[in-house]
């Protein structure tokens, strides 16, 4: 990111994805995370795909299972109108060290495109007895150990019912099966230690990853109503007593593809 104001670099950007996508607004964003990618094909008829480096502002992916694509889809809802989504195949991760402007830059860009709805994804490890690899879990709340913020300046953000009440549970009358639980961003781009996790959990943490927080920090600053899901993608370290590896991450995400592009799908369509 340059020194230009984050807010204006947005606009710039959504004026450069309308004009490289057609759609000149989008309804709902989504940012696809460590092994999600299978689960887009589910969502709708992509209009467009762009890659993310023709948008002032964004760089190329650097984390295997991201693939460095911007997707414009247009999905079919009840009533006969359509919503046009904006579909992020990579992100920026805190720990990459470009800044915190350019982790939420996608974030700032999609509220910019009109986006009122955004829905953060990501693969993570479970803590929770039971949690198994592959199993998707709703984002209640979340503890930012990042030690920064994305916000500009004297702006008391209120976080209260970050991720959206409503919007859990759409998902969990579509699927009564989901689980909740408290996400723990730790910078990365190192696993957590058994020691950091035990921690995670006596701060009530449910989930740890090294993404996410700071783009739902941005989207609530925008206003738009978030929805965080995370794939356990593996055990959090020292609970399984195997080694992490991020392909195990990437196998898990393919094996629940199927279900989690279903899931969006379906939340999409009633949003």
């Amino acid at each position: 990111m340059s020194d230009q104001n984050p807010y204006d670099a947005a606009q710039a950007a959504a004026a450069k994805l309308a004009e490289l996508t057609g759609v000149e607004r989008h309804d709902i964003a989504l940012v696809l995370g460590s092994g999600w990618l299978p689960a887009v094909d589910a969502l709708g008829e992509a209009t467009a795909e762009i890659d993310t480096t023709d948008l002032p502002g964004f760089s190329a992916a650097a984390v295997v299972g991201h693939s460095g694509k911007i997707r414009s889809i247009r999905c079919a809802v009840s009533g006969g109108s359509d919503r046009n989504l904006l579909v992020f195949l990579s992100r920026t991760h805190f720990y990459e060290g470009k800044g915190v402007a350019a982790v939420v830059h996608p974030i700032r860009t999609a509220a910019a495109a009109g986006c009122s709805t955004i829905v953060l994804t990501n693969g993570c490890g479970g803590l929770k007895q039971g949690w198994q690899p592959g199993q998707p879990v709703l984002i209640s709340d979340h503890i930012n150990l990042t030690g920064t913020s994305p916000i500009v300046g004297a702006n008391f953000v209120d976080l209260t019912d970050l991720y959206s009440p409503r919007l859990r549970a759409l998902c969990q009358e579509i699927d009564p099966s989901l689980d909740e639980g408290v996400y723990v961003q730790f910078p990365g781009p190192h696993y957590e230690t058994p020691a950091e996790v035990r921690m995670a959990g006596v701060m009530g943490g449910h989930l740890v990853g090294m993404s996410t927080t700071l783009e739902a920090i941005a989207a609530r600053e925008a206003g738009m109503e978030i929805l965080g899901i995370s794939l356990v993608t593996n055990l959090a370290a020292g609970l399984s007593g195997e080694p992490l590896d991020h392909s195990e991450v990437l196998e898990a995400g393919k094996a629940a593809a199927s279900r989690m592009g279903g899931l969006l799908s379906q939340v999409v369509a009633r949003v």
